[in-house]
């Protein structure tokens, strides 16, 4: 019914609506650090658009096809978020830690020039992405307004599709959309979870 519909596989379909999910997502969150009302972490987005870029390209090395729509587009939309990050967000970026991590993806590249295998880059890449998404996290939790909620929601639909966009098993593709359906949900679980605390403080004791 796709097919005959759109003219396109399932797989095709489900790789244009990761796409189209994420950048949706990137919308309000971009609005609404134009108004101040979202504080990007910068050390996270940072971290983000440099390790998302070195993931887009090692997906492309190692053949993916229709989920690369997904990668795509989070690595534009990380780095549009990272240069309005240096005049509405919090947080300092280019420390001592920043510097330390990118070595290590850099590492990661040369890794990959010598060994021809974009595995190493990619391995790298989500090690110390997790480091930048801890740091949302825990500013999610504790203050679950400086985040915007329906973009994180949004981004872990989409990664599910991208997930279905890549049709078979293969563990070096499947990794990075597999990754940031853990990090959107646990940064998603952790403003719920803030917006709970924070309800429950300012109740009135009975």
């Amino acid at each position: 019914m796709i097919e005959e519909i759109m003219g396109l596989g399932p797989l095709a379909v489900f790789g244009l609506l990761s796409a189209v999910l994420s950048t949706f997502a990137y919308v309000p969150y971009i609005r609404d650090t134009l108004r101040r009302r979202t504080q990007p972490q910068r050390a996270s987005w940072l971290i983000w658009s440099m390790l998302s870029i070195i993931a887009f390209w090692s997906q492309v090395y190692e053949g993916a096809t229709d989920s690369l729509w997904f990668a795509g587009v989070q690595s534009g939309g990380t780095v549009i978020v990272l240069l309005l990050s240096i005049w509405f967000g919090v947080g300092g970026f280019l420390n001592r830690r920043d510097a330390f991590v990118l070595l290590i993806a850099a590492g990661g590249l040369v890794a990959w020039y010598l060994t021809e295998t974009a595995i190493y880059a990619l391995a790298i890449t989500i090690s110390i992405s997790l480091l930048g998404g801890a740091v949302t996290v825990v500013k999610a939790y504790w203050n679950p307004e400086s985040e915007t909620l329906s973009t994180w929601i949004w981004c872990f639909v989409a990664s599910v599709f991208a997930i279905l966009a890549v049709g078979k098993v293969d563990w070096v593709i499947l990794a990075y959309p597999l990754y940031l359906f853990a990090l959107n949900g646990a940064i998603v679980a952790a403003t719920l979870l803030g917006r709970a605390r924070t309800k429950t403080a300012i109740l009135p004791a009975e």
